[in-house]
């Protein structure tokens, strides 16, 4: 009875660990962030990133809305450079379960494997120093992908608001 109860409870972490995008960054700790006020895109960086031009107007449309948010603006003459860069992998999933009843092993039970596959990205968004050309933060943010292009929107801003939730970088 008690693995019945659970089984909902599992599914539920599971799906939320599917929908969730995992976050880290990294930053250079000589830098003093305060200092930052404006923002334009590299676009030689912006340009060498093999996605649909659809889906970079959808990122880059959503780092403006987390920038502005964070009160930064967009300027011609920046301190910040933002470039960003992705790539795709095939998250697989393996599930092992074990059932009693007839089977053909040593302990009359059954053992089933559900493999499962998932489209995963990688988004990296890259701060750059505009005077130094340097790289002063970079924040990285993994999850599932969407080809569902109603949801697509919402999905790319999960991603691009979670990662610049760690920006500026909590100097301790």
């Amino acid at each position: 009875m008690k693995t019945i109860k659970l089984l909902p409870v599992l599914a539920f972490f599971i799906l939320a660990s599917c929908s969730s995008v995992r976050v880290n960054s990294d930053y250079d700790k000589k830098v003093n962030f305060e200092n930052y006020k404006t923002y334009a895109f590299l676009k030689s960086g912006v340009d060498k990133v093999e996605i649909s031009d659809l889906d970079k107007k959808r990122i880059l449309r959503s780092i403006d809305d987390v920038m502005a948010t964070k009160g930064f603006t967009k300027d011609s003459n920046p301190d910040l450079l933002i470039s960003i860069f992705t790539k795709e992998k095939e998250r697989v999933d393996v599930y092992n379960s074990f059932g009693f009843g007839w089977g053909w092993n040593p302990w009359w039970g059954m053992n089933y494997t559900n493999v499962s596959t998932t489209p995963e990205g990688v988004l990296f968004i890259d701060l750059i120093d505009s005077k130094t050309k340097e790289l002063v933060w970079q924040g990285e943010g993994s999850g599932y992908l969407t080809k569902d292009t109603h949801k697509k929107d919402e999905r790319i801003y999960t991603f691009v608001s979670k990662i610049l939730e760690q920006y500026p970088p909590n100097k301790k």
